[in-house]
């Protein structure tokens, strides 16, 4: 039987259900689209061809950036896309981060958002036409103004050359300004590049080095009062009484009241709302969730593995057939916790309502979320709240859940004060929204040549959709009624638990190698705790179950890990160049005695990356050396940033591989701080050497795909130092 269901990505679904149409847009105008808001104000004799760029008289050159920096080097990276073909040194051009309007769409999703290590691929093209166009407008009007033809004259960094002499930009946007600007121009070929794949400092560096940079939780502004909440114990959980006798007599205290998510505690100060929020005598009604704690949980999805029911996710090929042909069949349980993301900035937001117009500063991973939700609950037209976004600081997809933002808009609509939220580490580790937690159950097949003859992958969890579309709509159409958001939520959890598969759930499970034989199936089990995606989202957990099962084959068959790779990956025919690399400079390595090597390898975001773990085992406790990473992710914008996210992936796969547990006590969250969800520390840290394959294909994602592989690369380590398989995250060694 041969039948395959559509999963859909984090990119498919908003498409699949409606909410957005997708393509590339190139040209783009100052009036926007469906909205009477302009990207920016554009300065006084400025030339401002389209929302991406303004170049003022005084050759200064300001690119708005569409996508939000939260530590991946977009700016750089997007500002270097533009600067290449406008040719100018990206270091000259000003980068400003761009406010909440349609002409800022991420051309994947459709909608202005940033994440799923889309926005290099995303822009690559569509900002090389801007810069390319513009530039192209500039010789135009050049031309004209020194009575030359186009022709006759070159650009070079931010200057018109003419006869030798060199012109800045600015000296012909007024005539610039009043011409109408040709699309289309042609682009660069990757041999006359000058920064596109050039290594040079980060451009917002300088200013994260020196405190300059804004992040959410810097922002004060004249006024601002501050509010801390007090939220149910279990999530979901909702007032049913309170006191706040005490509270209200602290000093500082002007404030106290319910919101959605709790009681609110405002003070002038923010150690003043604190203090008094912890006299705070709050009664809850508990959800549902509080009846399950880990066990339970890992119970539930245990029977649902065990009751062959789910939804068919993929399958190809006759599986009965490949298990009669394999020499060696293995079963194996897998098990991923919930995580949290925790970001070192916790969330934040400041909302300041006028009348009719209210600001809000945040740093979120889409603006016009921030606009709407502050439209909503303030009640007011999402055209006229103005959103100033920040540096993030730290996002892995936690920053585009604003339920922080609802609360700010909350107390200050009911204060008629400028309120800043700021949740504490305990607030953003309990009161989140999280990893789903996993389990997978793998049965495989291999023949004695290492032909992988059979792969049947289950998983049992939640699923990520109908929580992101719950935030989402209510954000995205301000207007939509409680009512409708509850419907289409409660439509889609019902058609994920026995319709469809959301693709976030198993993905990575079965794509990177030759399965003739398989079936990938899925099981909805959803007890209440929100969940959202996490860096790497499902291949996070994904890739530790298939490459240490892979692993296991390849054990059981005698076949180097590797070689075993290799055979299995000949559709697959990127991955395997970067598996043999890999192997190769692994072969190479010369690990110190009490130390062994560990292999995995996984694609993911369009990215293939393959890691070496060199690590140790001593009276119990893993220690990780050294992870040689091998990527190929096309073209690297800028070679240093690729390597960065390499190794902050590393970083944080190894925090979720050696530490990371969220665990649940009559539903709620155990852990509280640092001390008992310890983030990899830097005697942990291991050294990373990151190898960069050009393989001259356009970008492709390098947030997020670092992270997969490096848990089962250290499991596999730690097999070949004590010869026992770990398939439980956080590891511990029996």
């Amino acid at each position: 039987m041969n039948e395959q269901i559509i999963n859909p990505g984090r990119r498919d679904f908003l498409r699949t259900f409606g909410i957005i149409g997708g393509g590339l847009v190139v040209g783009f105008n100052l009036t926007g689209c469906g909205t009477s808001r302009v990207p920016f104000t554009p300065e006084a004799n400025a030339f401002s061809p389209n929302a991406f760029l303004q170049i003022t008289p005084d050759n200064t050159v300001t690119f708005y950036c569409p996508r939000d920096e939260m530590g991946q080097g977009v700016t750089t990276g997007l500002t270097t896309l533009v600067a290449e073909e406008l040719d100018i040194d990206p270091a000259k051009v000003t980068v400003a981060l761009a406010t909440a309007h349609p002409d800022y769409a991420n051309p994947m999703f459709g909608i202005q958002g940033t994440g799923g290590s889309t926005s290099i691929p995303a822009h690559y093209e569509q900002l090389r036409q801007v810069g390319a166009d513009t530039r192209a407008l500039l010789i135009e009007a050049a031309a004209g103004a020194l009575g030359a033809k186009a022709a006759a004259l070159q650009t070079e960094d931010g200057a018109i050359v003419y006869n030798g002499v060199r012109h800045p930009f600015g000296e012909f946007v007024g005539v610039a300004a009043q011409m109408q600007m040709a699309e289309g121009a042609p682009l660069k070929s990757a041999s006359q590049f000058k920064y596109i794949g050039k290594q040079w400092p980060r451009l917002d560096g300088l200013a994260k080095a020196t405190g300059t940079a804004e992040f959410g939780i810097d922002v004060d502004i004249p006024g601002m009062h501050h509010a801390v909440v007090v939220r149910a114990p279990v999530m979901g959980g909702v007032v049913a009484g309170w006191d706040a006798t005490t509270a209200r007599q602290m000093a500082g205290v002007t404030d106290v009241l319910e919101i959605g998510s709790g009681v609110a505690v405002v003070a002038q100060k923010y150690w003043q709302a604190k203090q008094a929020a912890d006299q705070l005598e709050v009664q809850w009604e508990l959800p549902e969730l509080a009846k399950y704690s880990t066990a339970d949980i890992q119970r539930d999805y245990a029977a649902a593995l065990d009751s062959d029911e789910g939804v068919e996710a993929q399958s190809e090929g006759d599986l009965k057939s490949g298990f009669e042909k394999a020499a060696h069949v293995i079963e194996q349980d897998f098990w991923a916790p919930y995580l949290v993301h925790a970001p070192m900035e916790p969330m934040n937001a400041v909302v300041h309502i006028e009348g009719e117009h209210a600001q809000v500063w945040s740093g979120t991973q889409g603006p016009p979320a921030a606009a709407g939700l502050v439209a909503r609950y303030a009640d007011l037209d999402a055209d006229n709240v103005t959103v100033h976004q920040t540096y993030l600081g730290g996002g892995f997809g936690r920053r585009a859940t604003l339920t922080h933002i609802i609360e700010a808009t909350q107390v200050a609509k009911a204060t008629g004060k400028p309120i800043k939220v700021l949740w504490t580490r305990e607030d953003d580790i309990r009161s989140g929204i999280y990893r789903p937690a996993s389990m997978m159950r793998i049965k495989a097949g291999v023949d004695q040549n290492g032909q992988i003859t059979a792969w049947q992958a289950r998983r049992a969890g939640g699923n990520i959709t109908p929580d992101t579309l719950k935030n989402m709509l209510p954000s995205l159409i301000p207007a939509l009624g409680d009512t409708p958001v509850n419907w289409v939520v409660g439509m889609a959890n019902s058609v994920m638990d026995g319709w469809v598969v959301d693709g976030s759930s198993v993905e990575g499970l079965f794509e990177d190698y030759d399965l003739p034989n398989h079936e990938v199936t899925h099981a909805s089990v959803n007890h209440g705790l929100p969940l959202t995606f996490w860096r790497s989202v499902g291949h996070s957990y994904t890739a530790f179950a298939k490459e240490v099962m892979v692993d296991e084959l390849a054990h059981q068959s005698g076949i180097d890990p590797v070689e075993l790779r290799v055979r299995n990956a000949a559709n697959n025919p990127r991955l395997q160049n970067v598996i043999r690399v890999a192997g190769e400079h692994m072969a190479k390595m010369q690990p110190v005695e009490g130390r062994s090597l560990g292999f995995a390898a996984h694609g993911s975001f369009g990215t293939d990356v393959a890691q070496v773990a060199e690590v140790s085992v001593e009276n119990g406790q893993i220690r990780v050396h050294k992870v040689l990473c091998v990527v190929d992710c096309g073209i690297a914008v800028n070679p240093d940033v690729v390597r960065a996210q390499m190794e902050g992936g590393v970083m944080f796969g190894l925090t979720a591989a050696l530490h990371g547990d969220i665990q649940l006590n009559n539903g709620a969250v155990e852990q509280s701080n640092f001390h008992d969800y310890p983030i990899l520390r830097m005697n942990e840290a291991p050294e990373v050497e990151v190898v960069l394959i050009d393989s001259g294909t356009p970008p492709t994602g390098a947030g997020e795909p670092g992270l997969p592989p490096i848990a089962p690369a250290v499991a596999n380590a730690v097999f070949a130092a004590t010869g026992q398989r770990l398939t439980s995250m956080p590891f511990k060694l029996g």
